[in-house]
């Protein structure tokens, strides 16, 4: 079975389709999404394909370093029928292709956004969170397009200094920068300041998504997040391996509402402002995680040491939970809390295995 097969993944799909956003500023529109096979982007892309379907007519330009990748990952008439176009792209390098016109729409969303690449690829997590923002910023001044959107992360927050319980947009908790992890952290506080640089000398209209720790049923296996660990092996019928006592306490969101808060920023944000994609019912700490992840399949959760490599990718914030009333000031609101959206995505991930 494929996702496509997949009534619940296809369900997820026209429920963000059928939210009442702006979808006429997308209408016969051209889009171009770095990380366009991403658990992100992939979700997004098989939106606004559904939405074709329906007559929105907008093209997607999916960059990626591999169309193989992209060609699995998506259904063939979607290329067949000219709604999605794959460009070979690497970020790191200035984006130079023939294209006649402007492109509406910019999202970059490509980023190293795990633990083992943060310690084993520090340097493509710095430059793709920057260099590659900056190529995708430069192309979109170019092309005139009309609004860019920099998918930025909870992380830039850093640790909670124990004066407020939810981070709004204007908070900033302490990161030392003295360190192999504050790579990822760092270059994406330096990536939104690079944005209100582009809105400011440009005259480029730009809005930053913050999300949180994402999950969902396109997670890539190759993530080594915990809680992508802990579905994996949930998916399997294994234990829940925690590797930390488990009071870290976060905030976390299902994909499809990661995707429909970065749509309604994009439609409906405003110029030069950064929104917390959150909701309070996804909030919980590590150790409750697993088990619920546990319970799933009446496993346990068992505890063992990280690793070297693990343990140097791992955040060291132990609290961070978001606020999200300012998105919902815009109209948006979660519909998966952490116990429907666990049990939706291995319920999901064990029908493809």
């Amino acid at each position: 079975m494929t996702l496509y097969q997949n009534e619940l993944y296809m369900d997820d799909v026209s429920y963000v389709a059928g939210l009442s956003l702006p979808w006429e500023k997308l209408q016969g529109k051209t889009l171009m999404l770095s990380g366009a096979t991403g658990m992100i982007g992939s979700f997004l892309v098989d939106v606004i394909m559904q939405k074709n379907a329906e007559g929105l007519n907008c093209t997607v330009y999916a960059l990626g370093r591999s169309e193989e990748r992209a060609r699995t990952r998506f259904q063939a008439d979607f290329f067949e029928k000219g709604y999605l176009k794959f460009v070979k792209y690497d970020v790191r390098e200035p984006l130079i292709f023939t294209f006649n016109g402007s492109v509406d729409y910019i999202l970059h969303l490509a980023s190293n956004t795990h633990p083992v690449q943060y310690a084993t690829e520090p340097i493509s997590t710095i430059t793709t969170n920057i260099i590659g923002l900056m190529n995708l910023l430069d192309f979109a001044v170019e092309h005139k397009t009309s609004r860019f959107a920099f998918a930025s992360s909870n992380e830039i927050y850093g640790e909670n200094r124990g004066d407020v319980e939810l981070f709004d947009e204007s908070y900033m908790g302490y990161i030392d920068s003295n360190t192999l992890r504050a790579g990822y952290p760092e270059s994406k506080r330096c990536g939104e300041a690079l944005c209100q640089a582009y809105k400011a000398e440009k005259g480029l209209d730009v809005v930053i998504p913050r999300l949180t720790r994402t999950y969902g049923p396109t997670m890539l296996m190759s993530d080594t997040k915990a809680i992508s660990q802990f579905i994996k092996k949930s998916v399997a019928g294994e234990d829940i391996v925690l590797k930390s006592e488990g009071y870290q306490y976060y905030s976390y969101t299902y994909v499809a509402d990661a995707v429909s808060g970065l749509l309604t920023v994009l439609l409906c944000g405003e110029n030069g402002e950064a929104y917390n994609i959150a909701d309070i019912s996804s909030d919980i700490t590590l150790r409750n995680l697993a088990r619920i992840l546990a319970r799933i399949n009446g496993k346990e959760v068992v505890f063992e040491l990280p690793d070297a490599v693990e343990s140097a990718g791992y955040s060291k914030a132990t609290k961070a939970r978001l606020d999200g009333s300012k998105i919902r000031s815009l109209g948006w609101e979660s519909q998966y809390e952490i116990n429907k959206g666990l049990e939706r995505t291995v319920e999901i991930l064990k029908s493809l295995a």
